[in-house]
């Protein structure tokens, strides 16, 4: 068996469990879409076509996104400050893989739901 450490050592160094770790979260991919779909959004429009998100949540996913060069930030001088997002060329190249799995997945949701259902007794 492998001790704690070369586990997690193989997990930091495994790409696909490393990326899908970073955008893989509750909201980046609907953060990703939303801004696929408008091609430059301000934060205050990505708050509200996500009502449910908080400020601190939509910041930190946007960090995230940006500091794996899924998305532009774009500061603007304006007083208030204007800061617009847009997706990057490997955010871009990103958006077939999301949209196969969107596809995939509501092609086989009913499937799934009703499975759970069946299981769960």
């Amino acid at each position: 068996m492998l001790k704690k450490e070369n586990k997690n050592a193989f997990i930091e160094i495994c790409p696909v469990r490393n990326v899908i770790a970073r955008f893989g979260n509750k909201w980046a991919i609907l953060v990703l879409l939303i801004i696929n779909e408008n091609k430059n959004i301000r934060f205050s429009e990505l708050e509200k076509a996500i009502p449910d998100i908080s400020k601190n949540i939509l910041s930190s996913t946007l960090k995230t996104l940006y500091a794996d060069d899924l998305i532009n930030r774009k500061i603007f001088n304006v007083m208030p400050l204007k800061v617009e997002y847009s997706l990057t060329e490997r955010g871009e190249s990103l958006m077939p893989v999301i949209f196969q799995l969107n596809d995939w997945a509501m092609k086989n949701m009913p499937d799934i739901l009703e499975h759970r259902k069946t299981i769960q007794g």
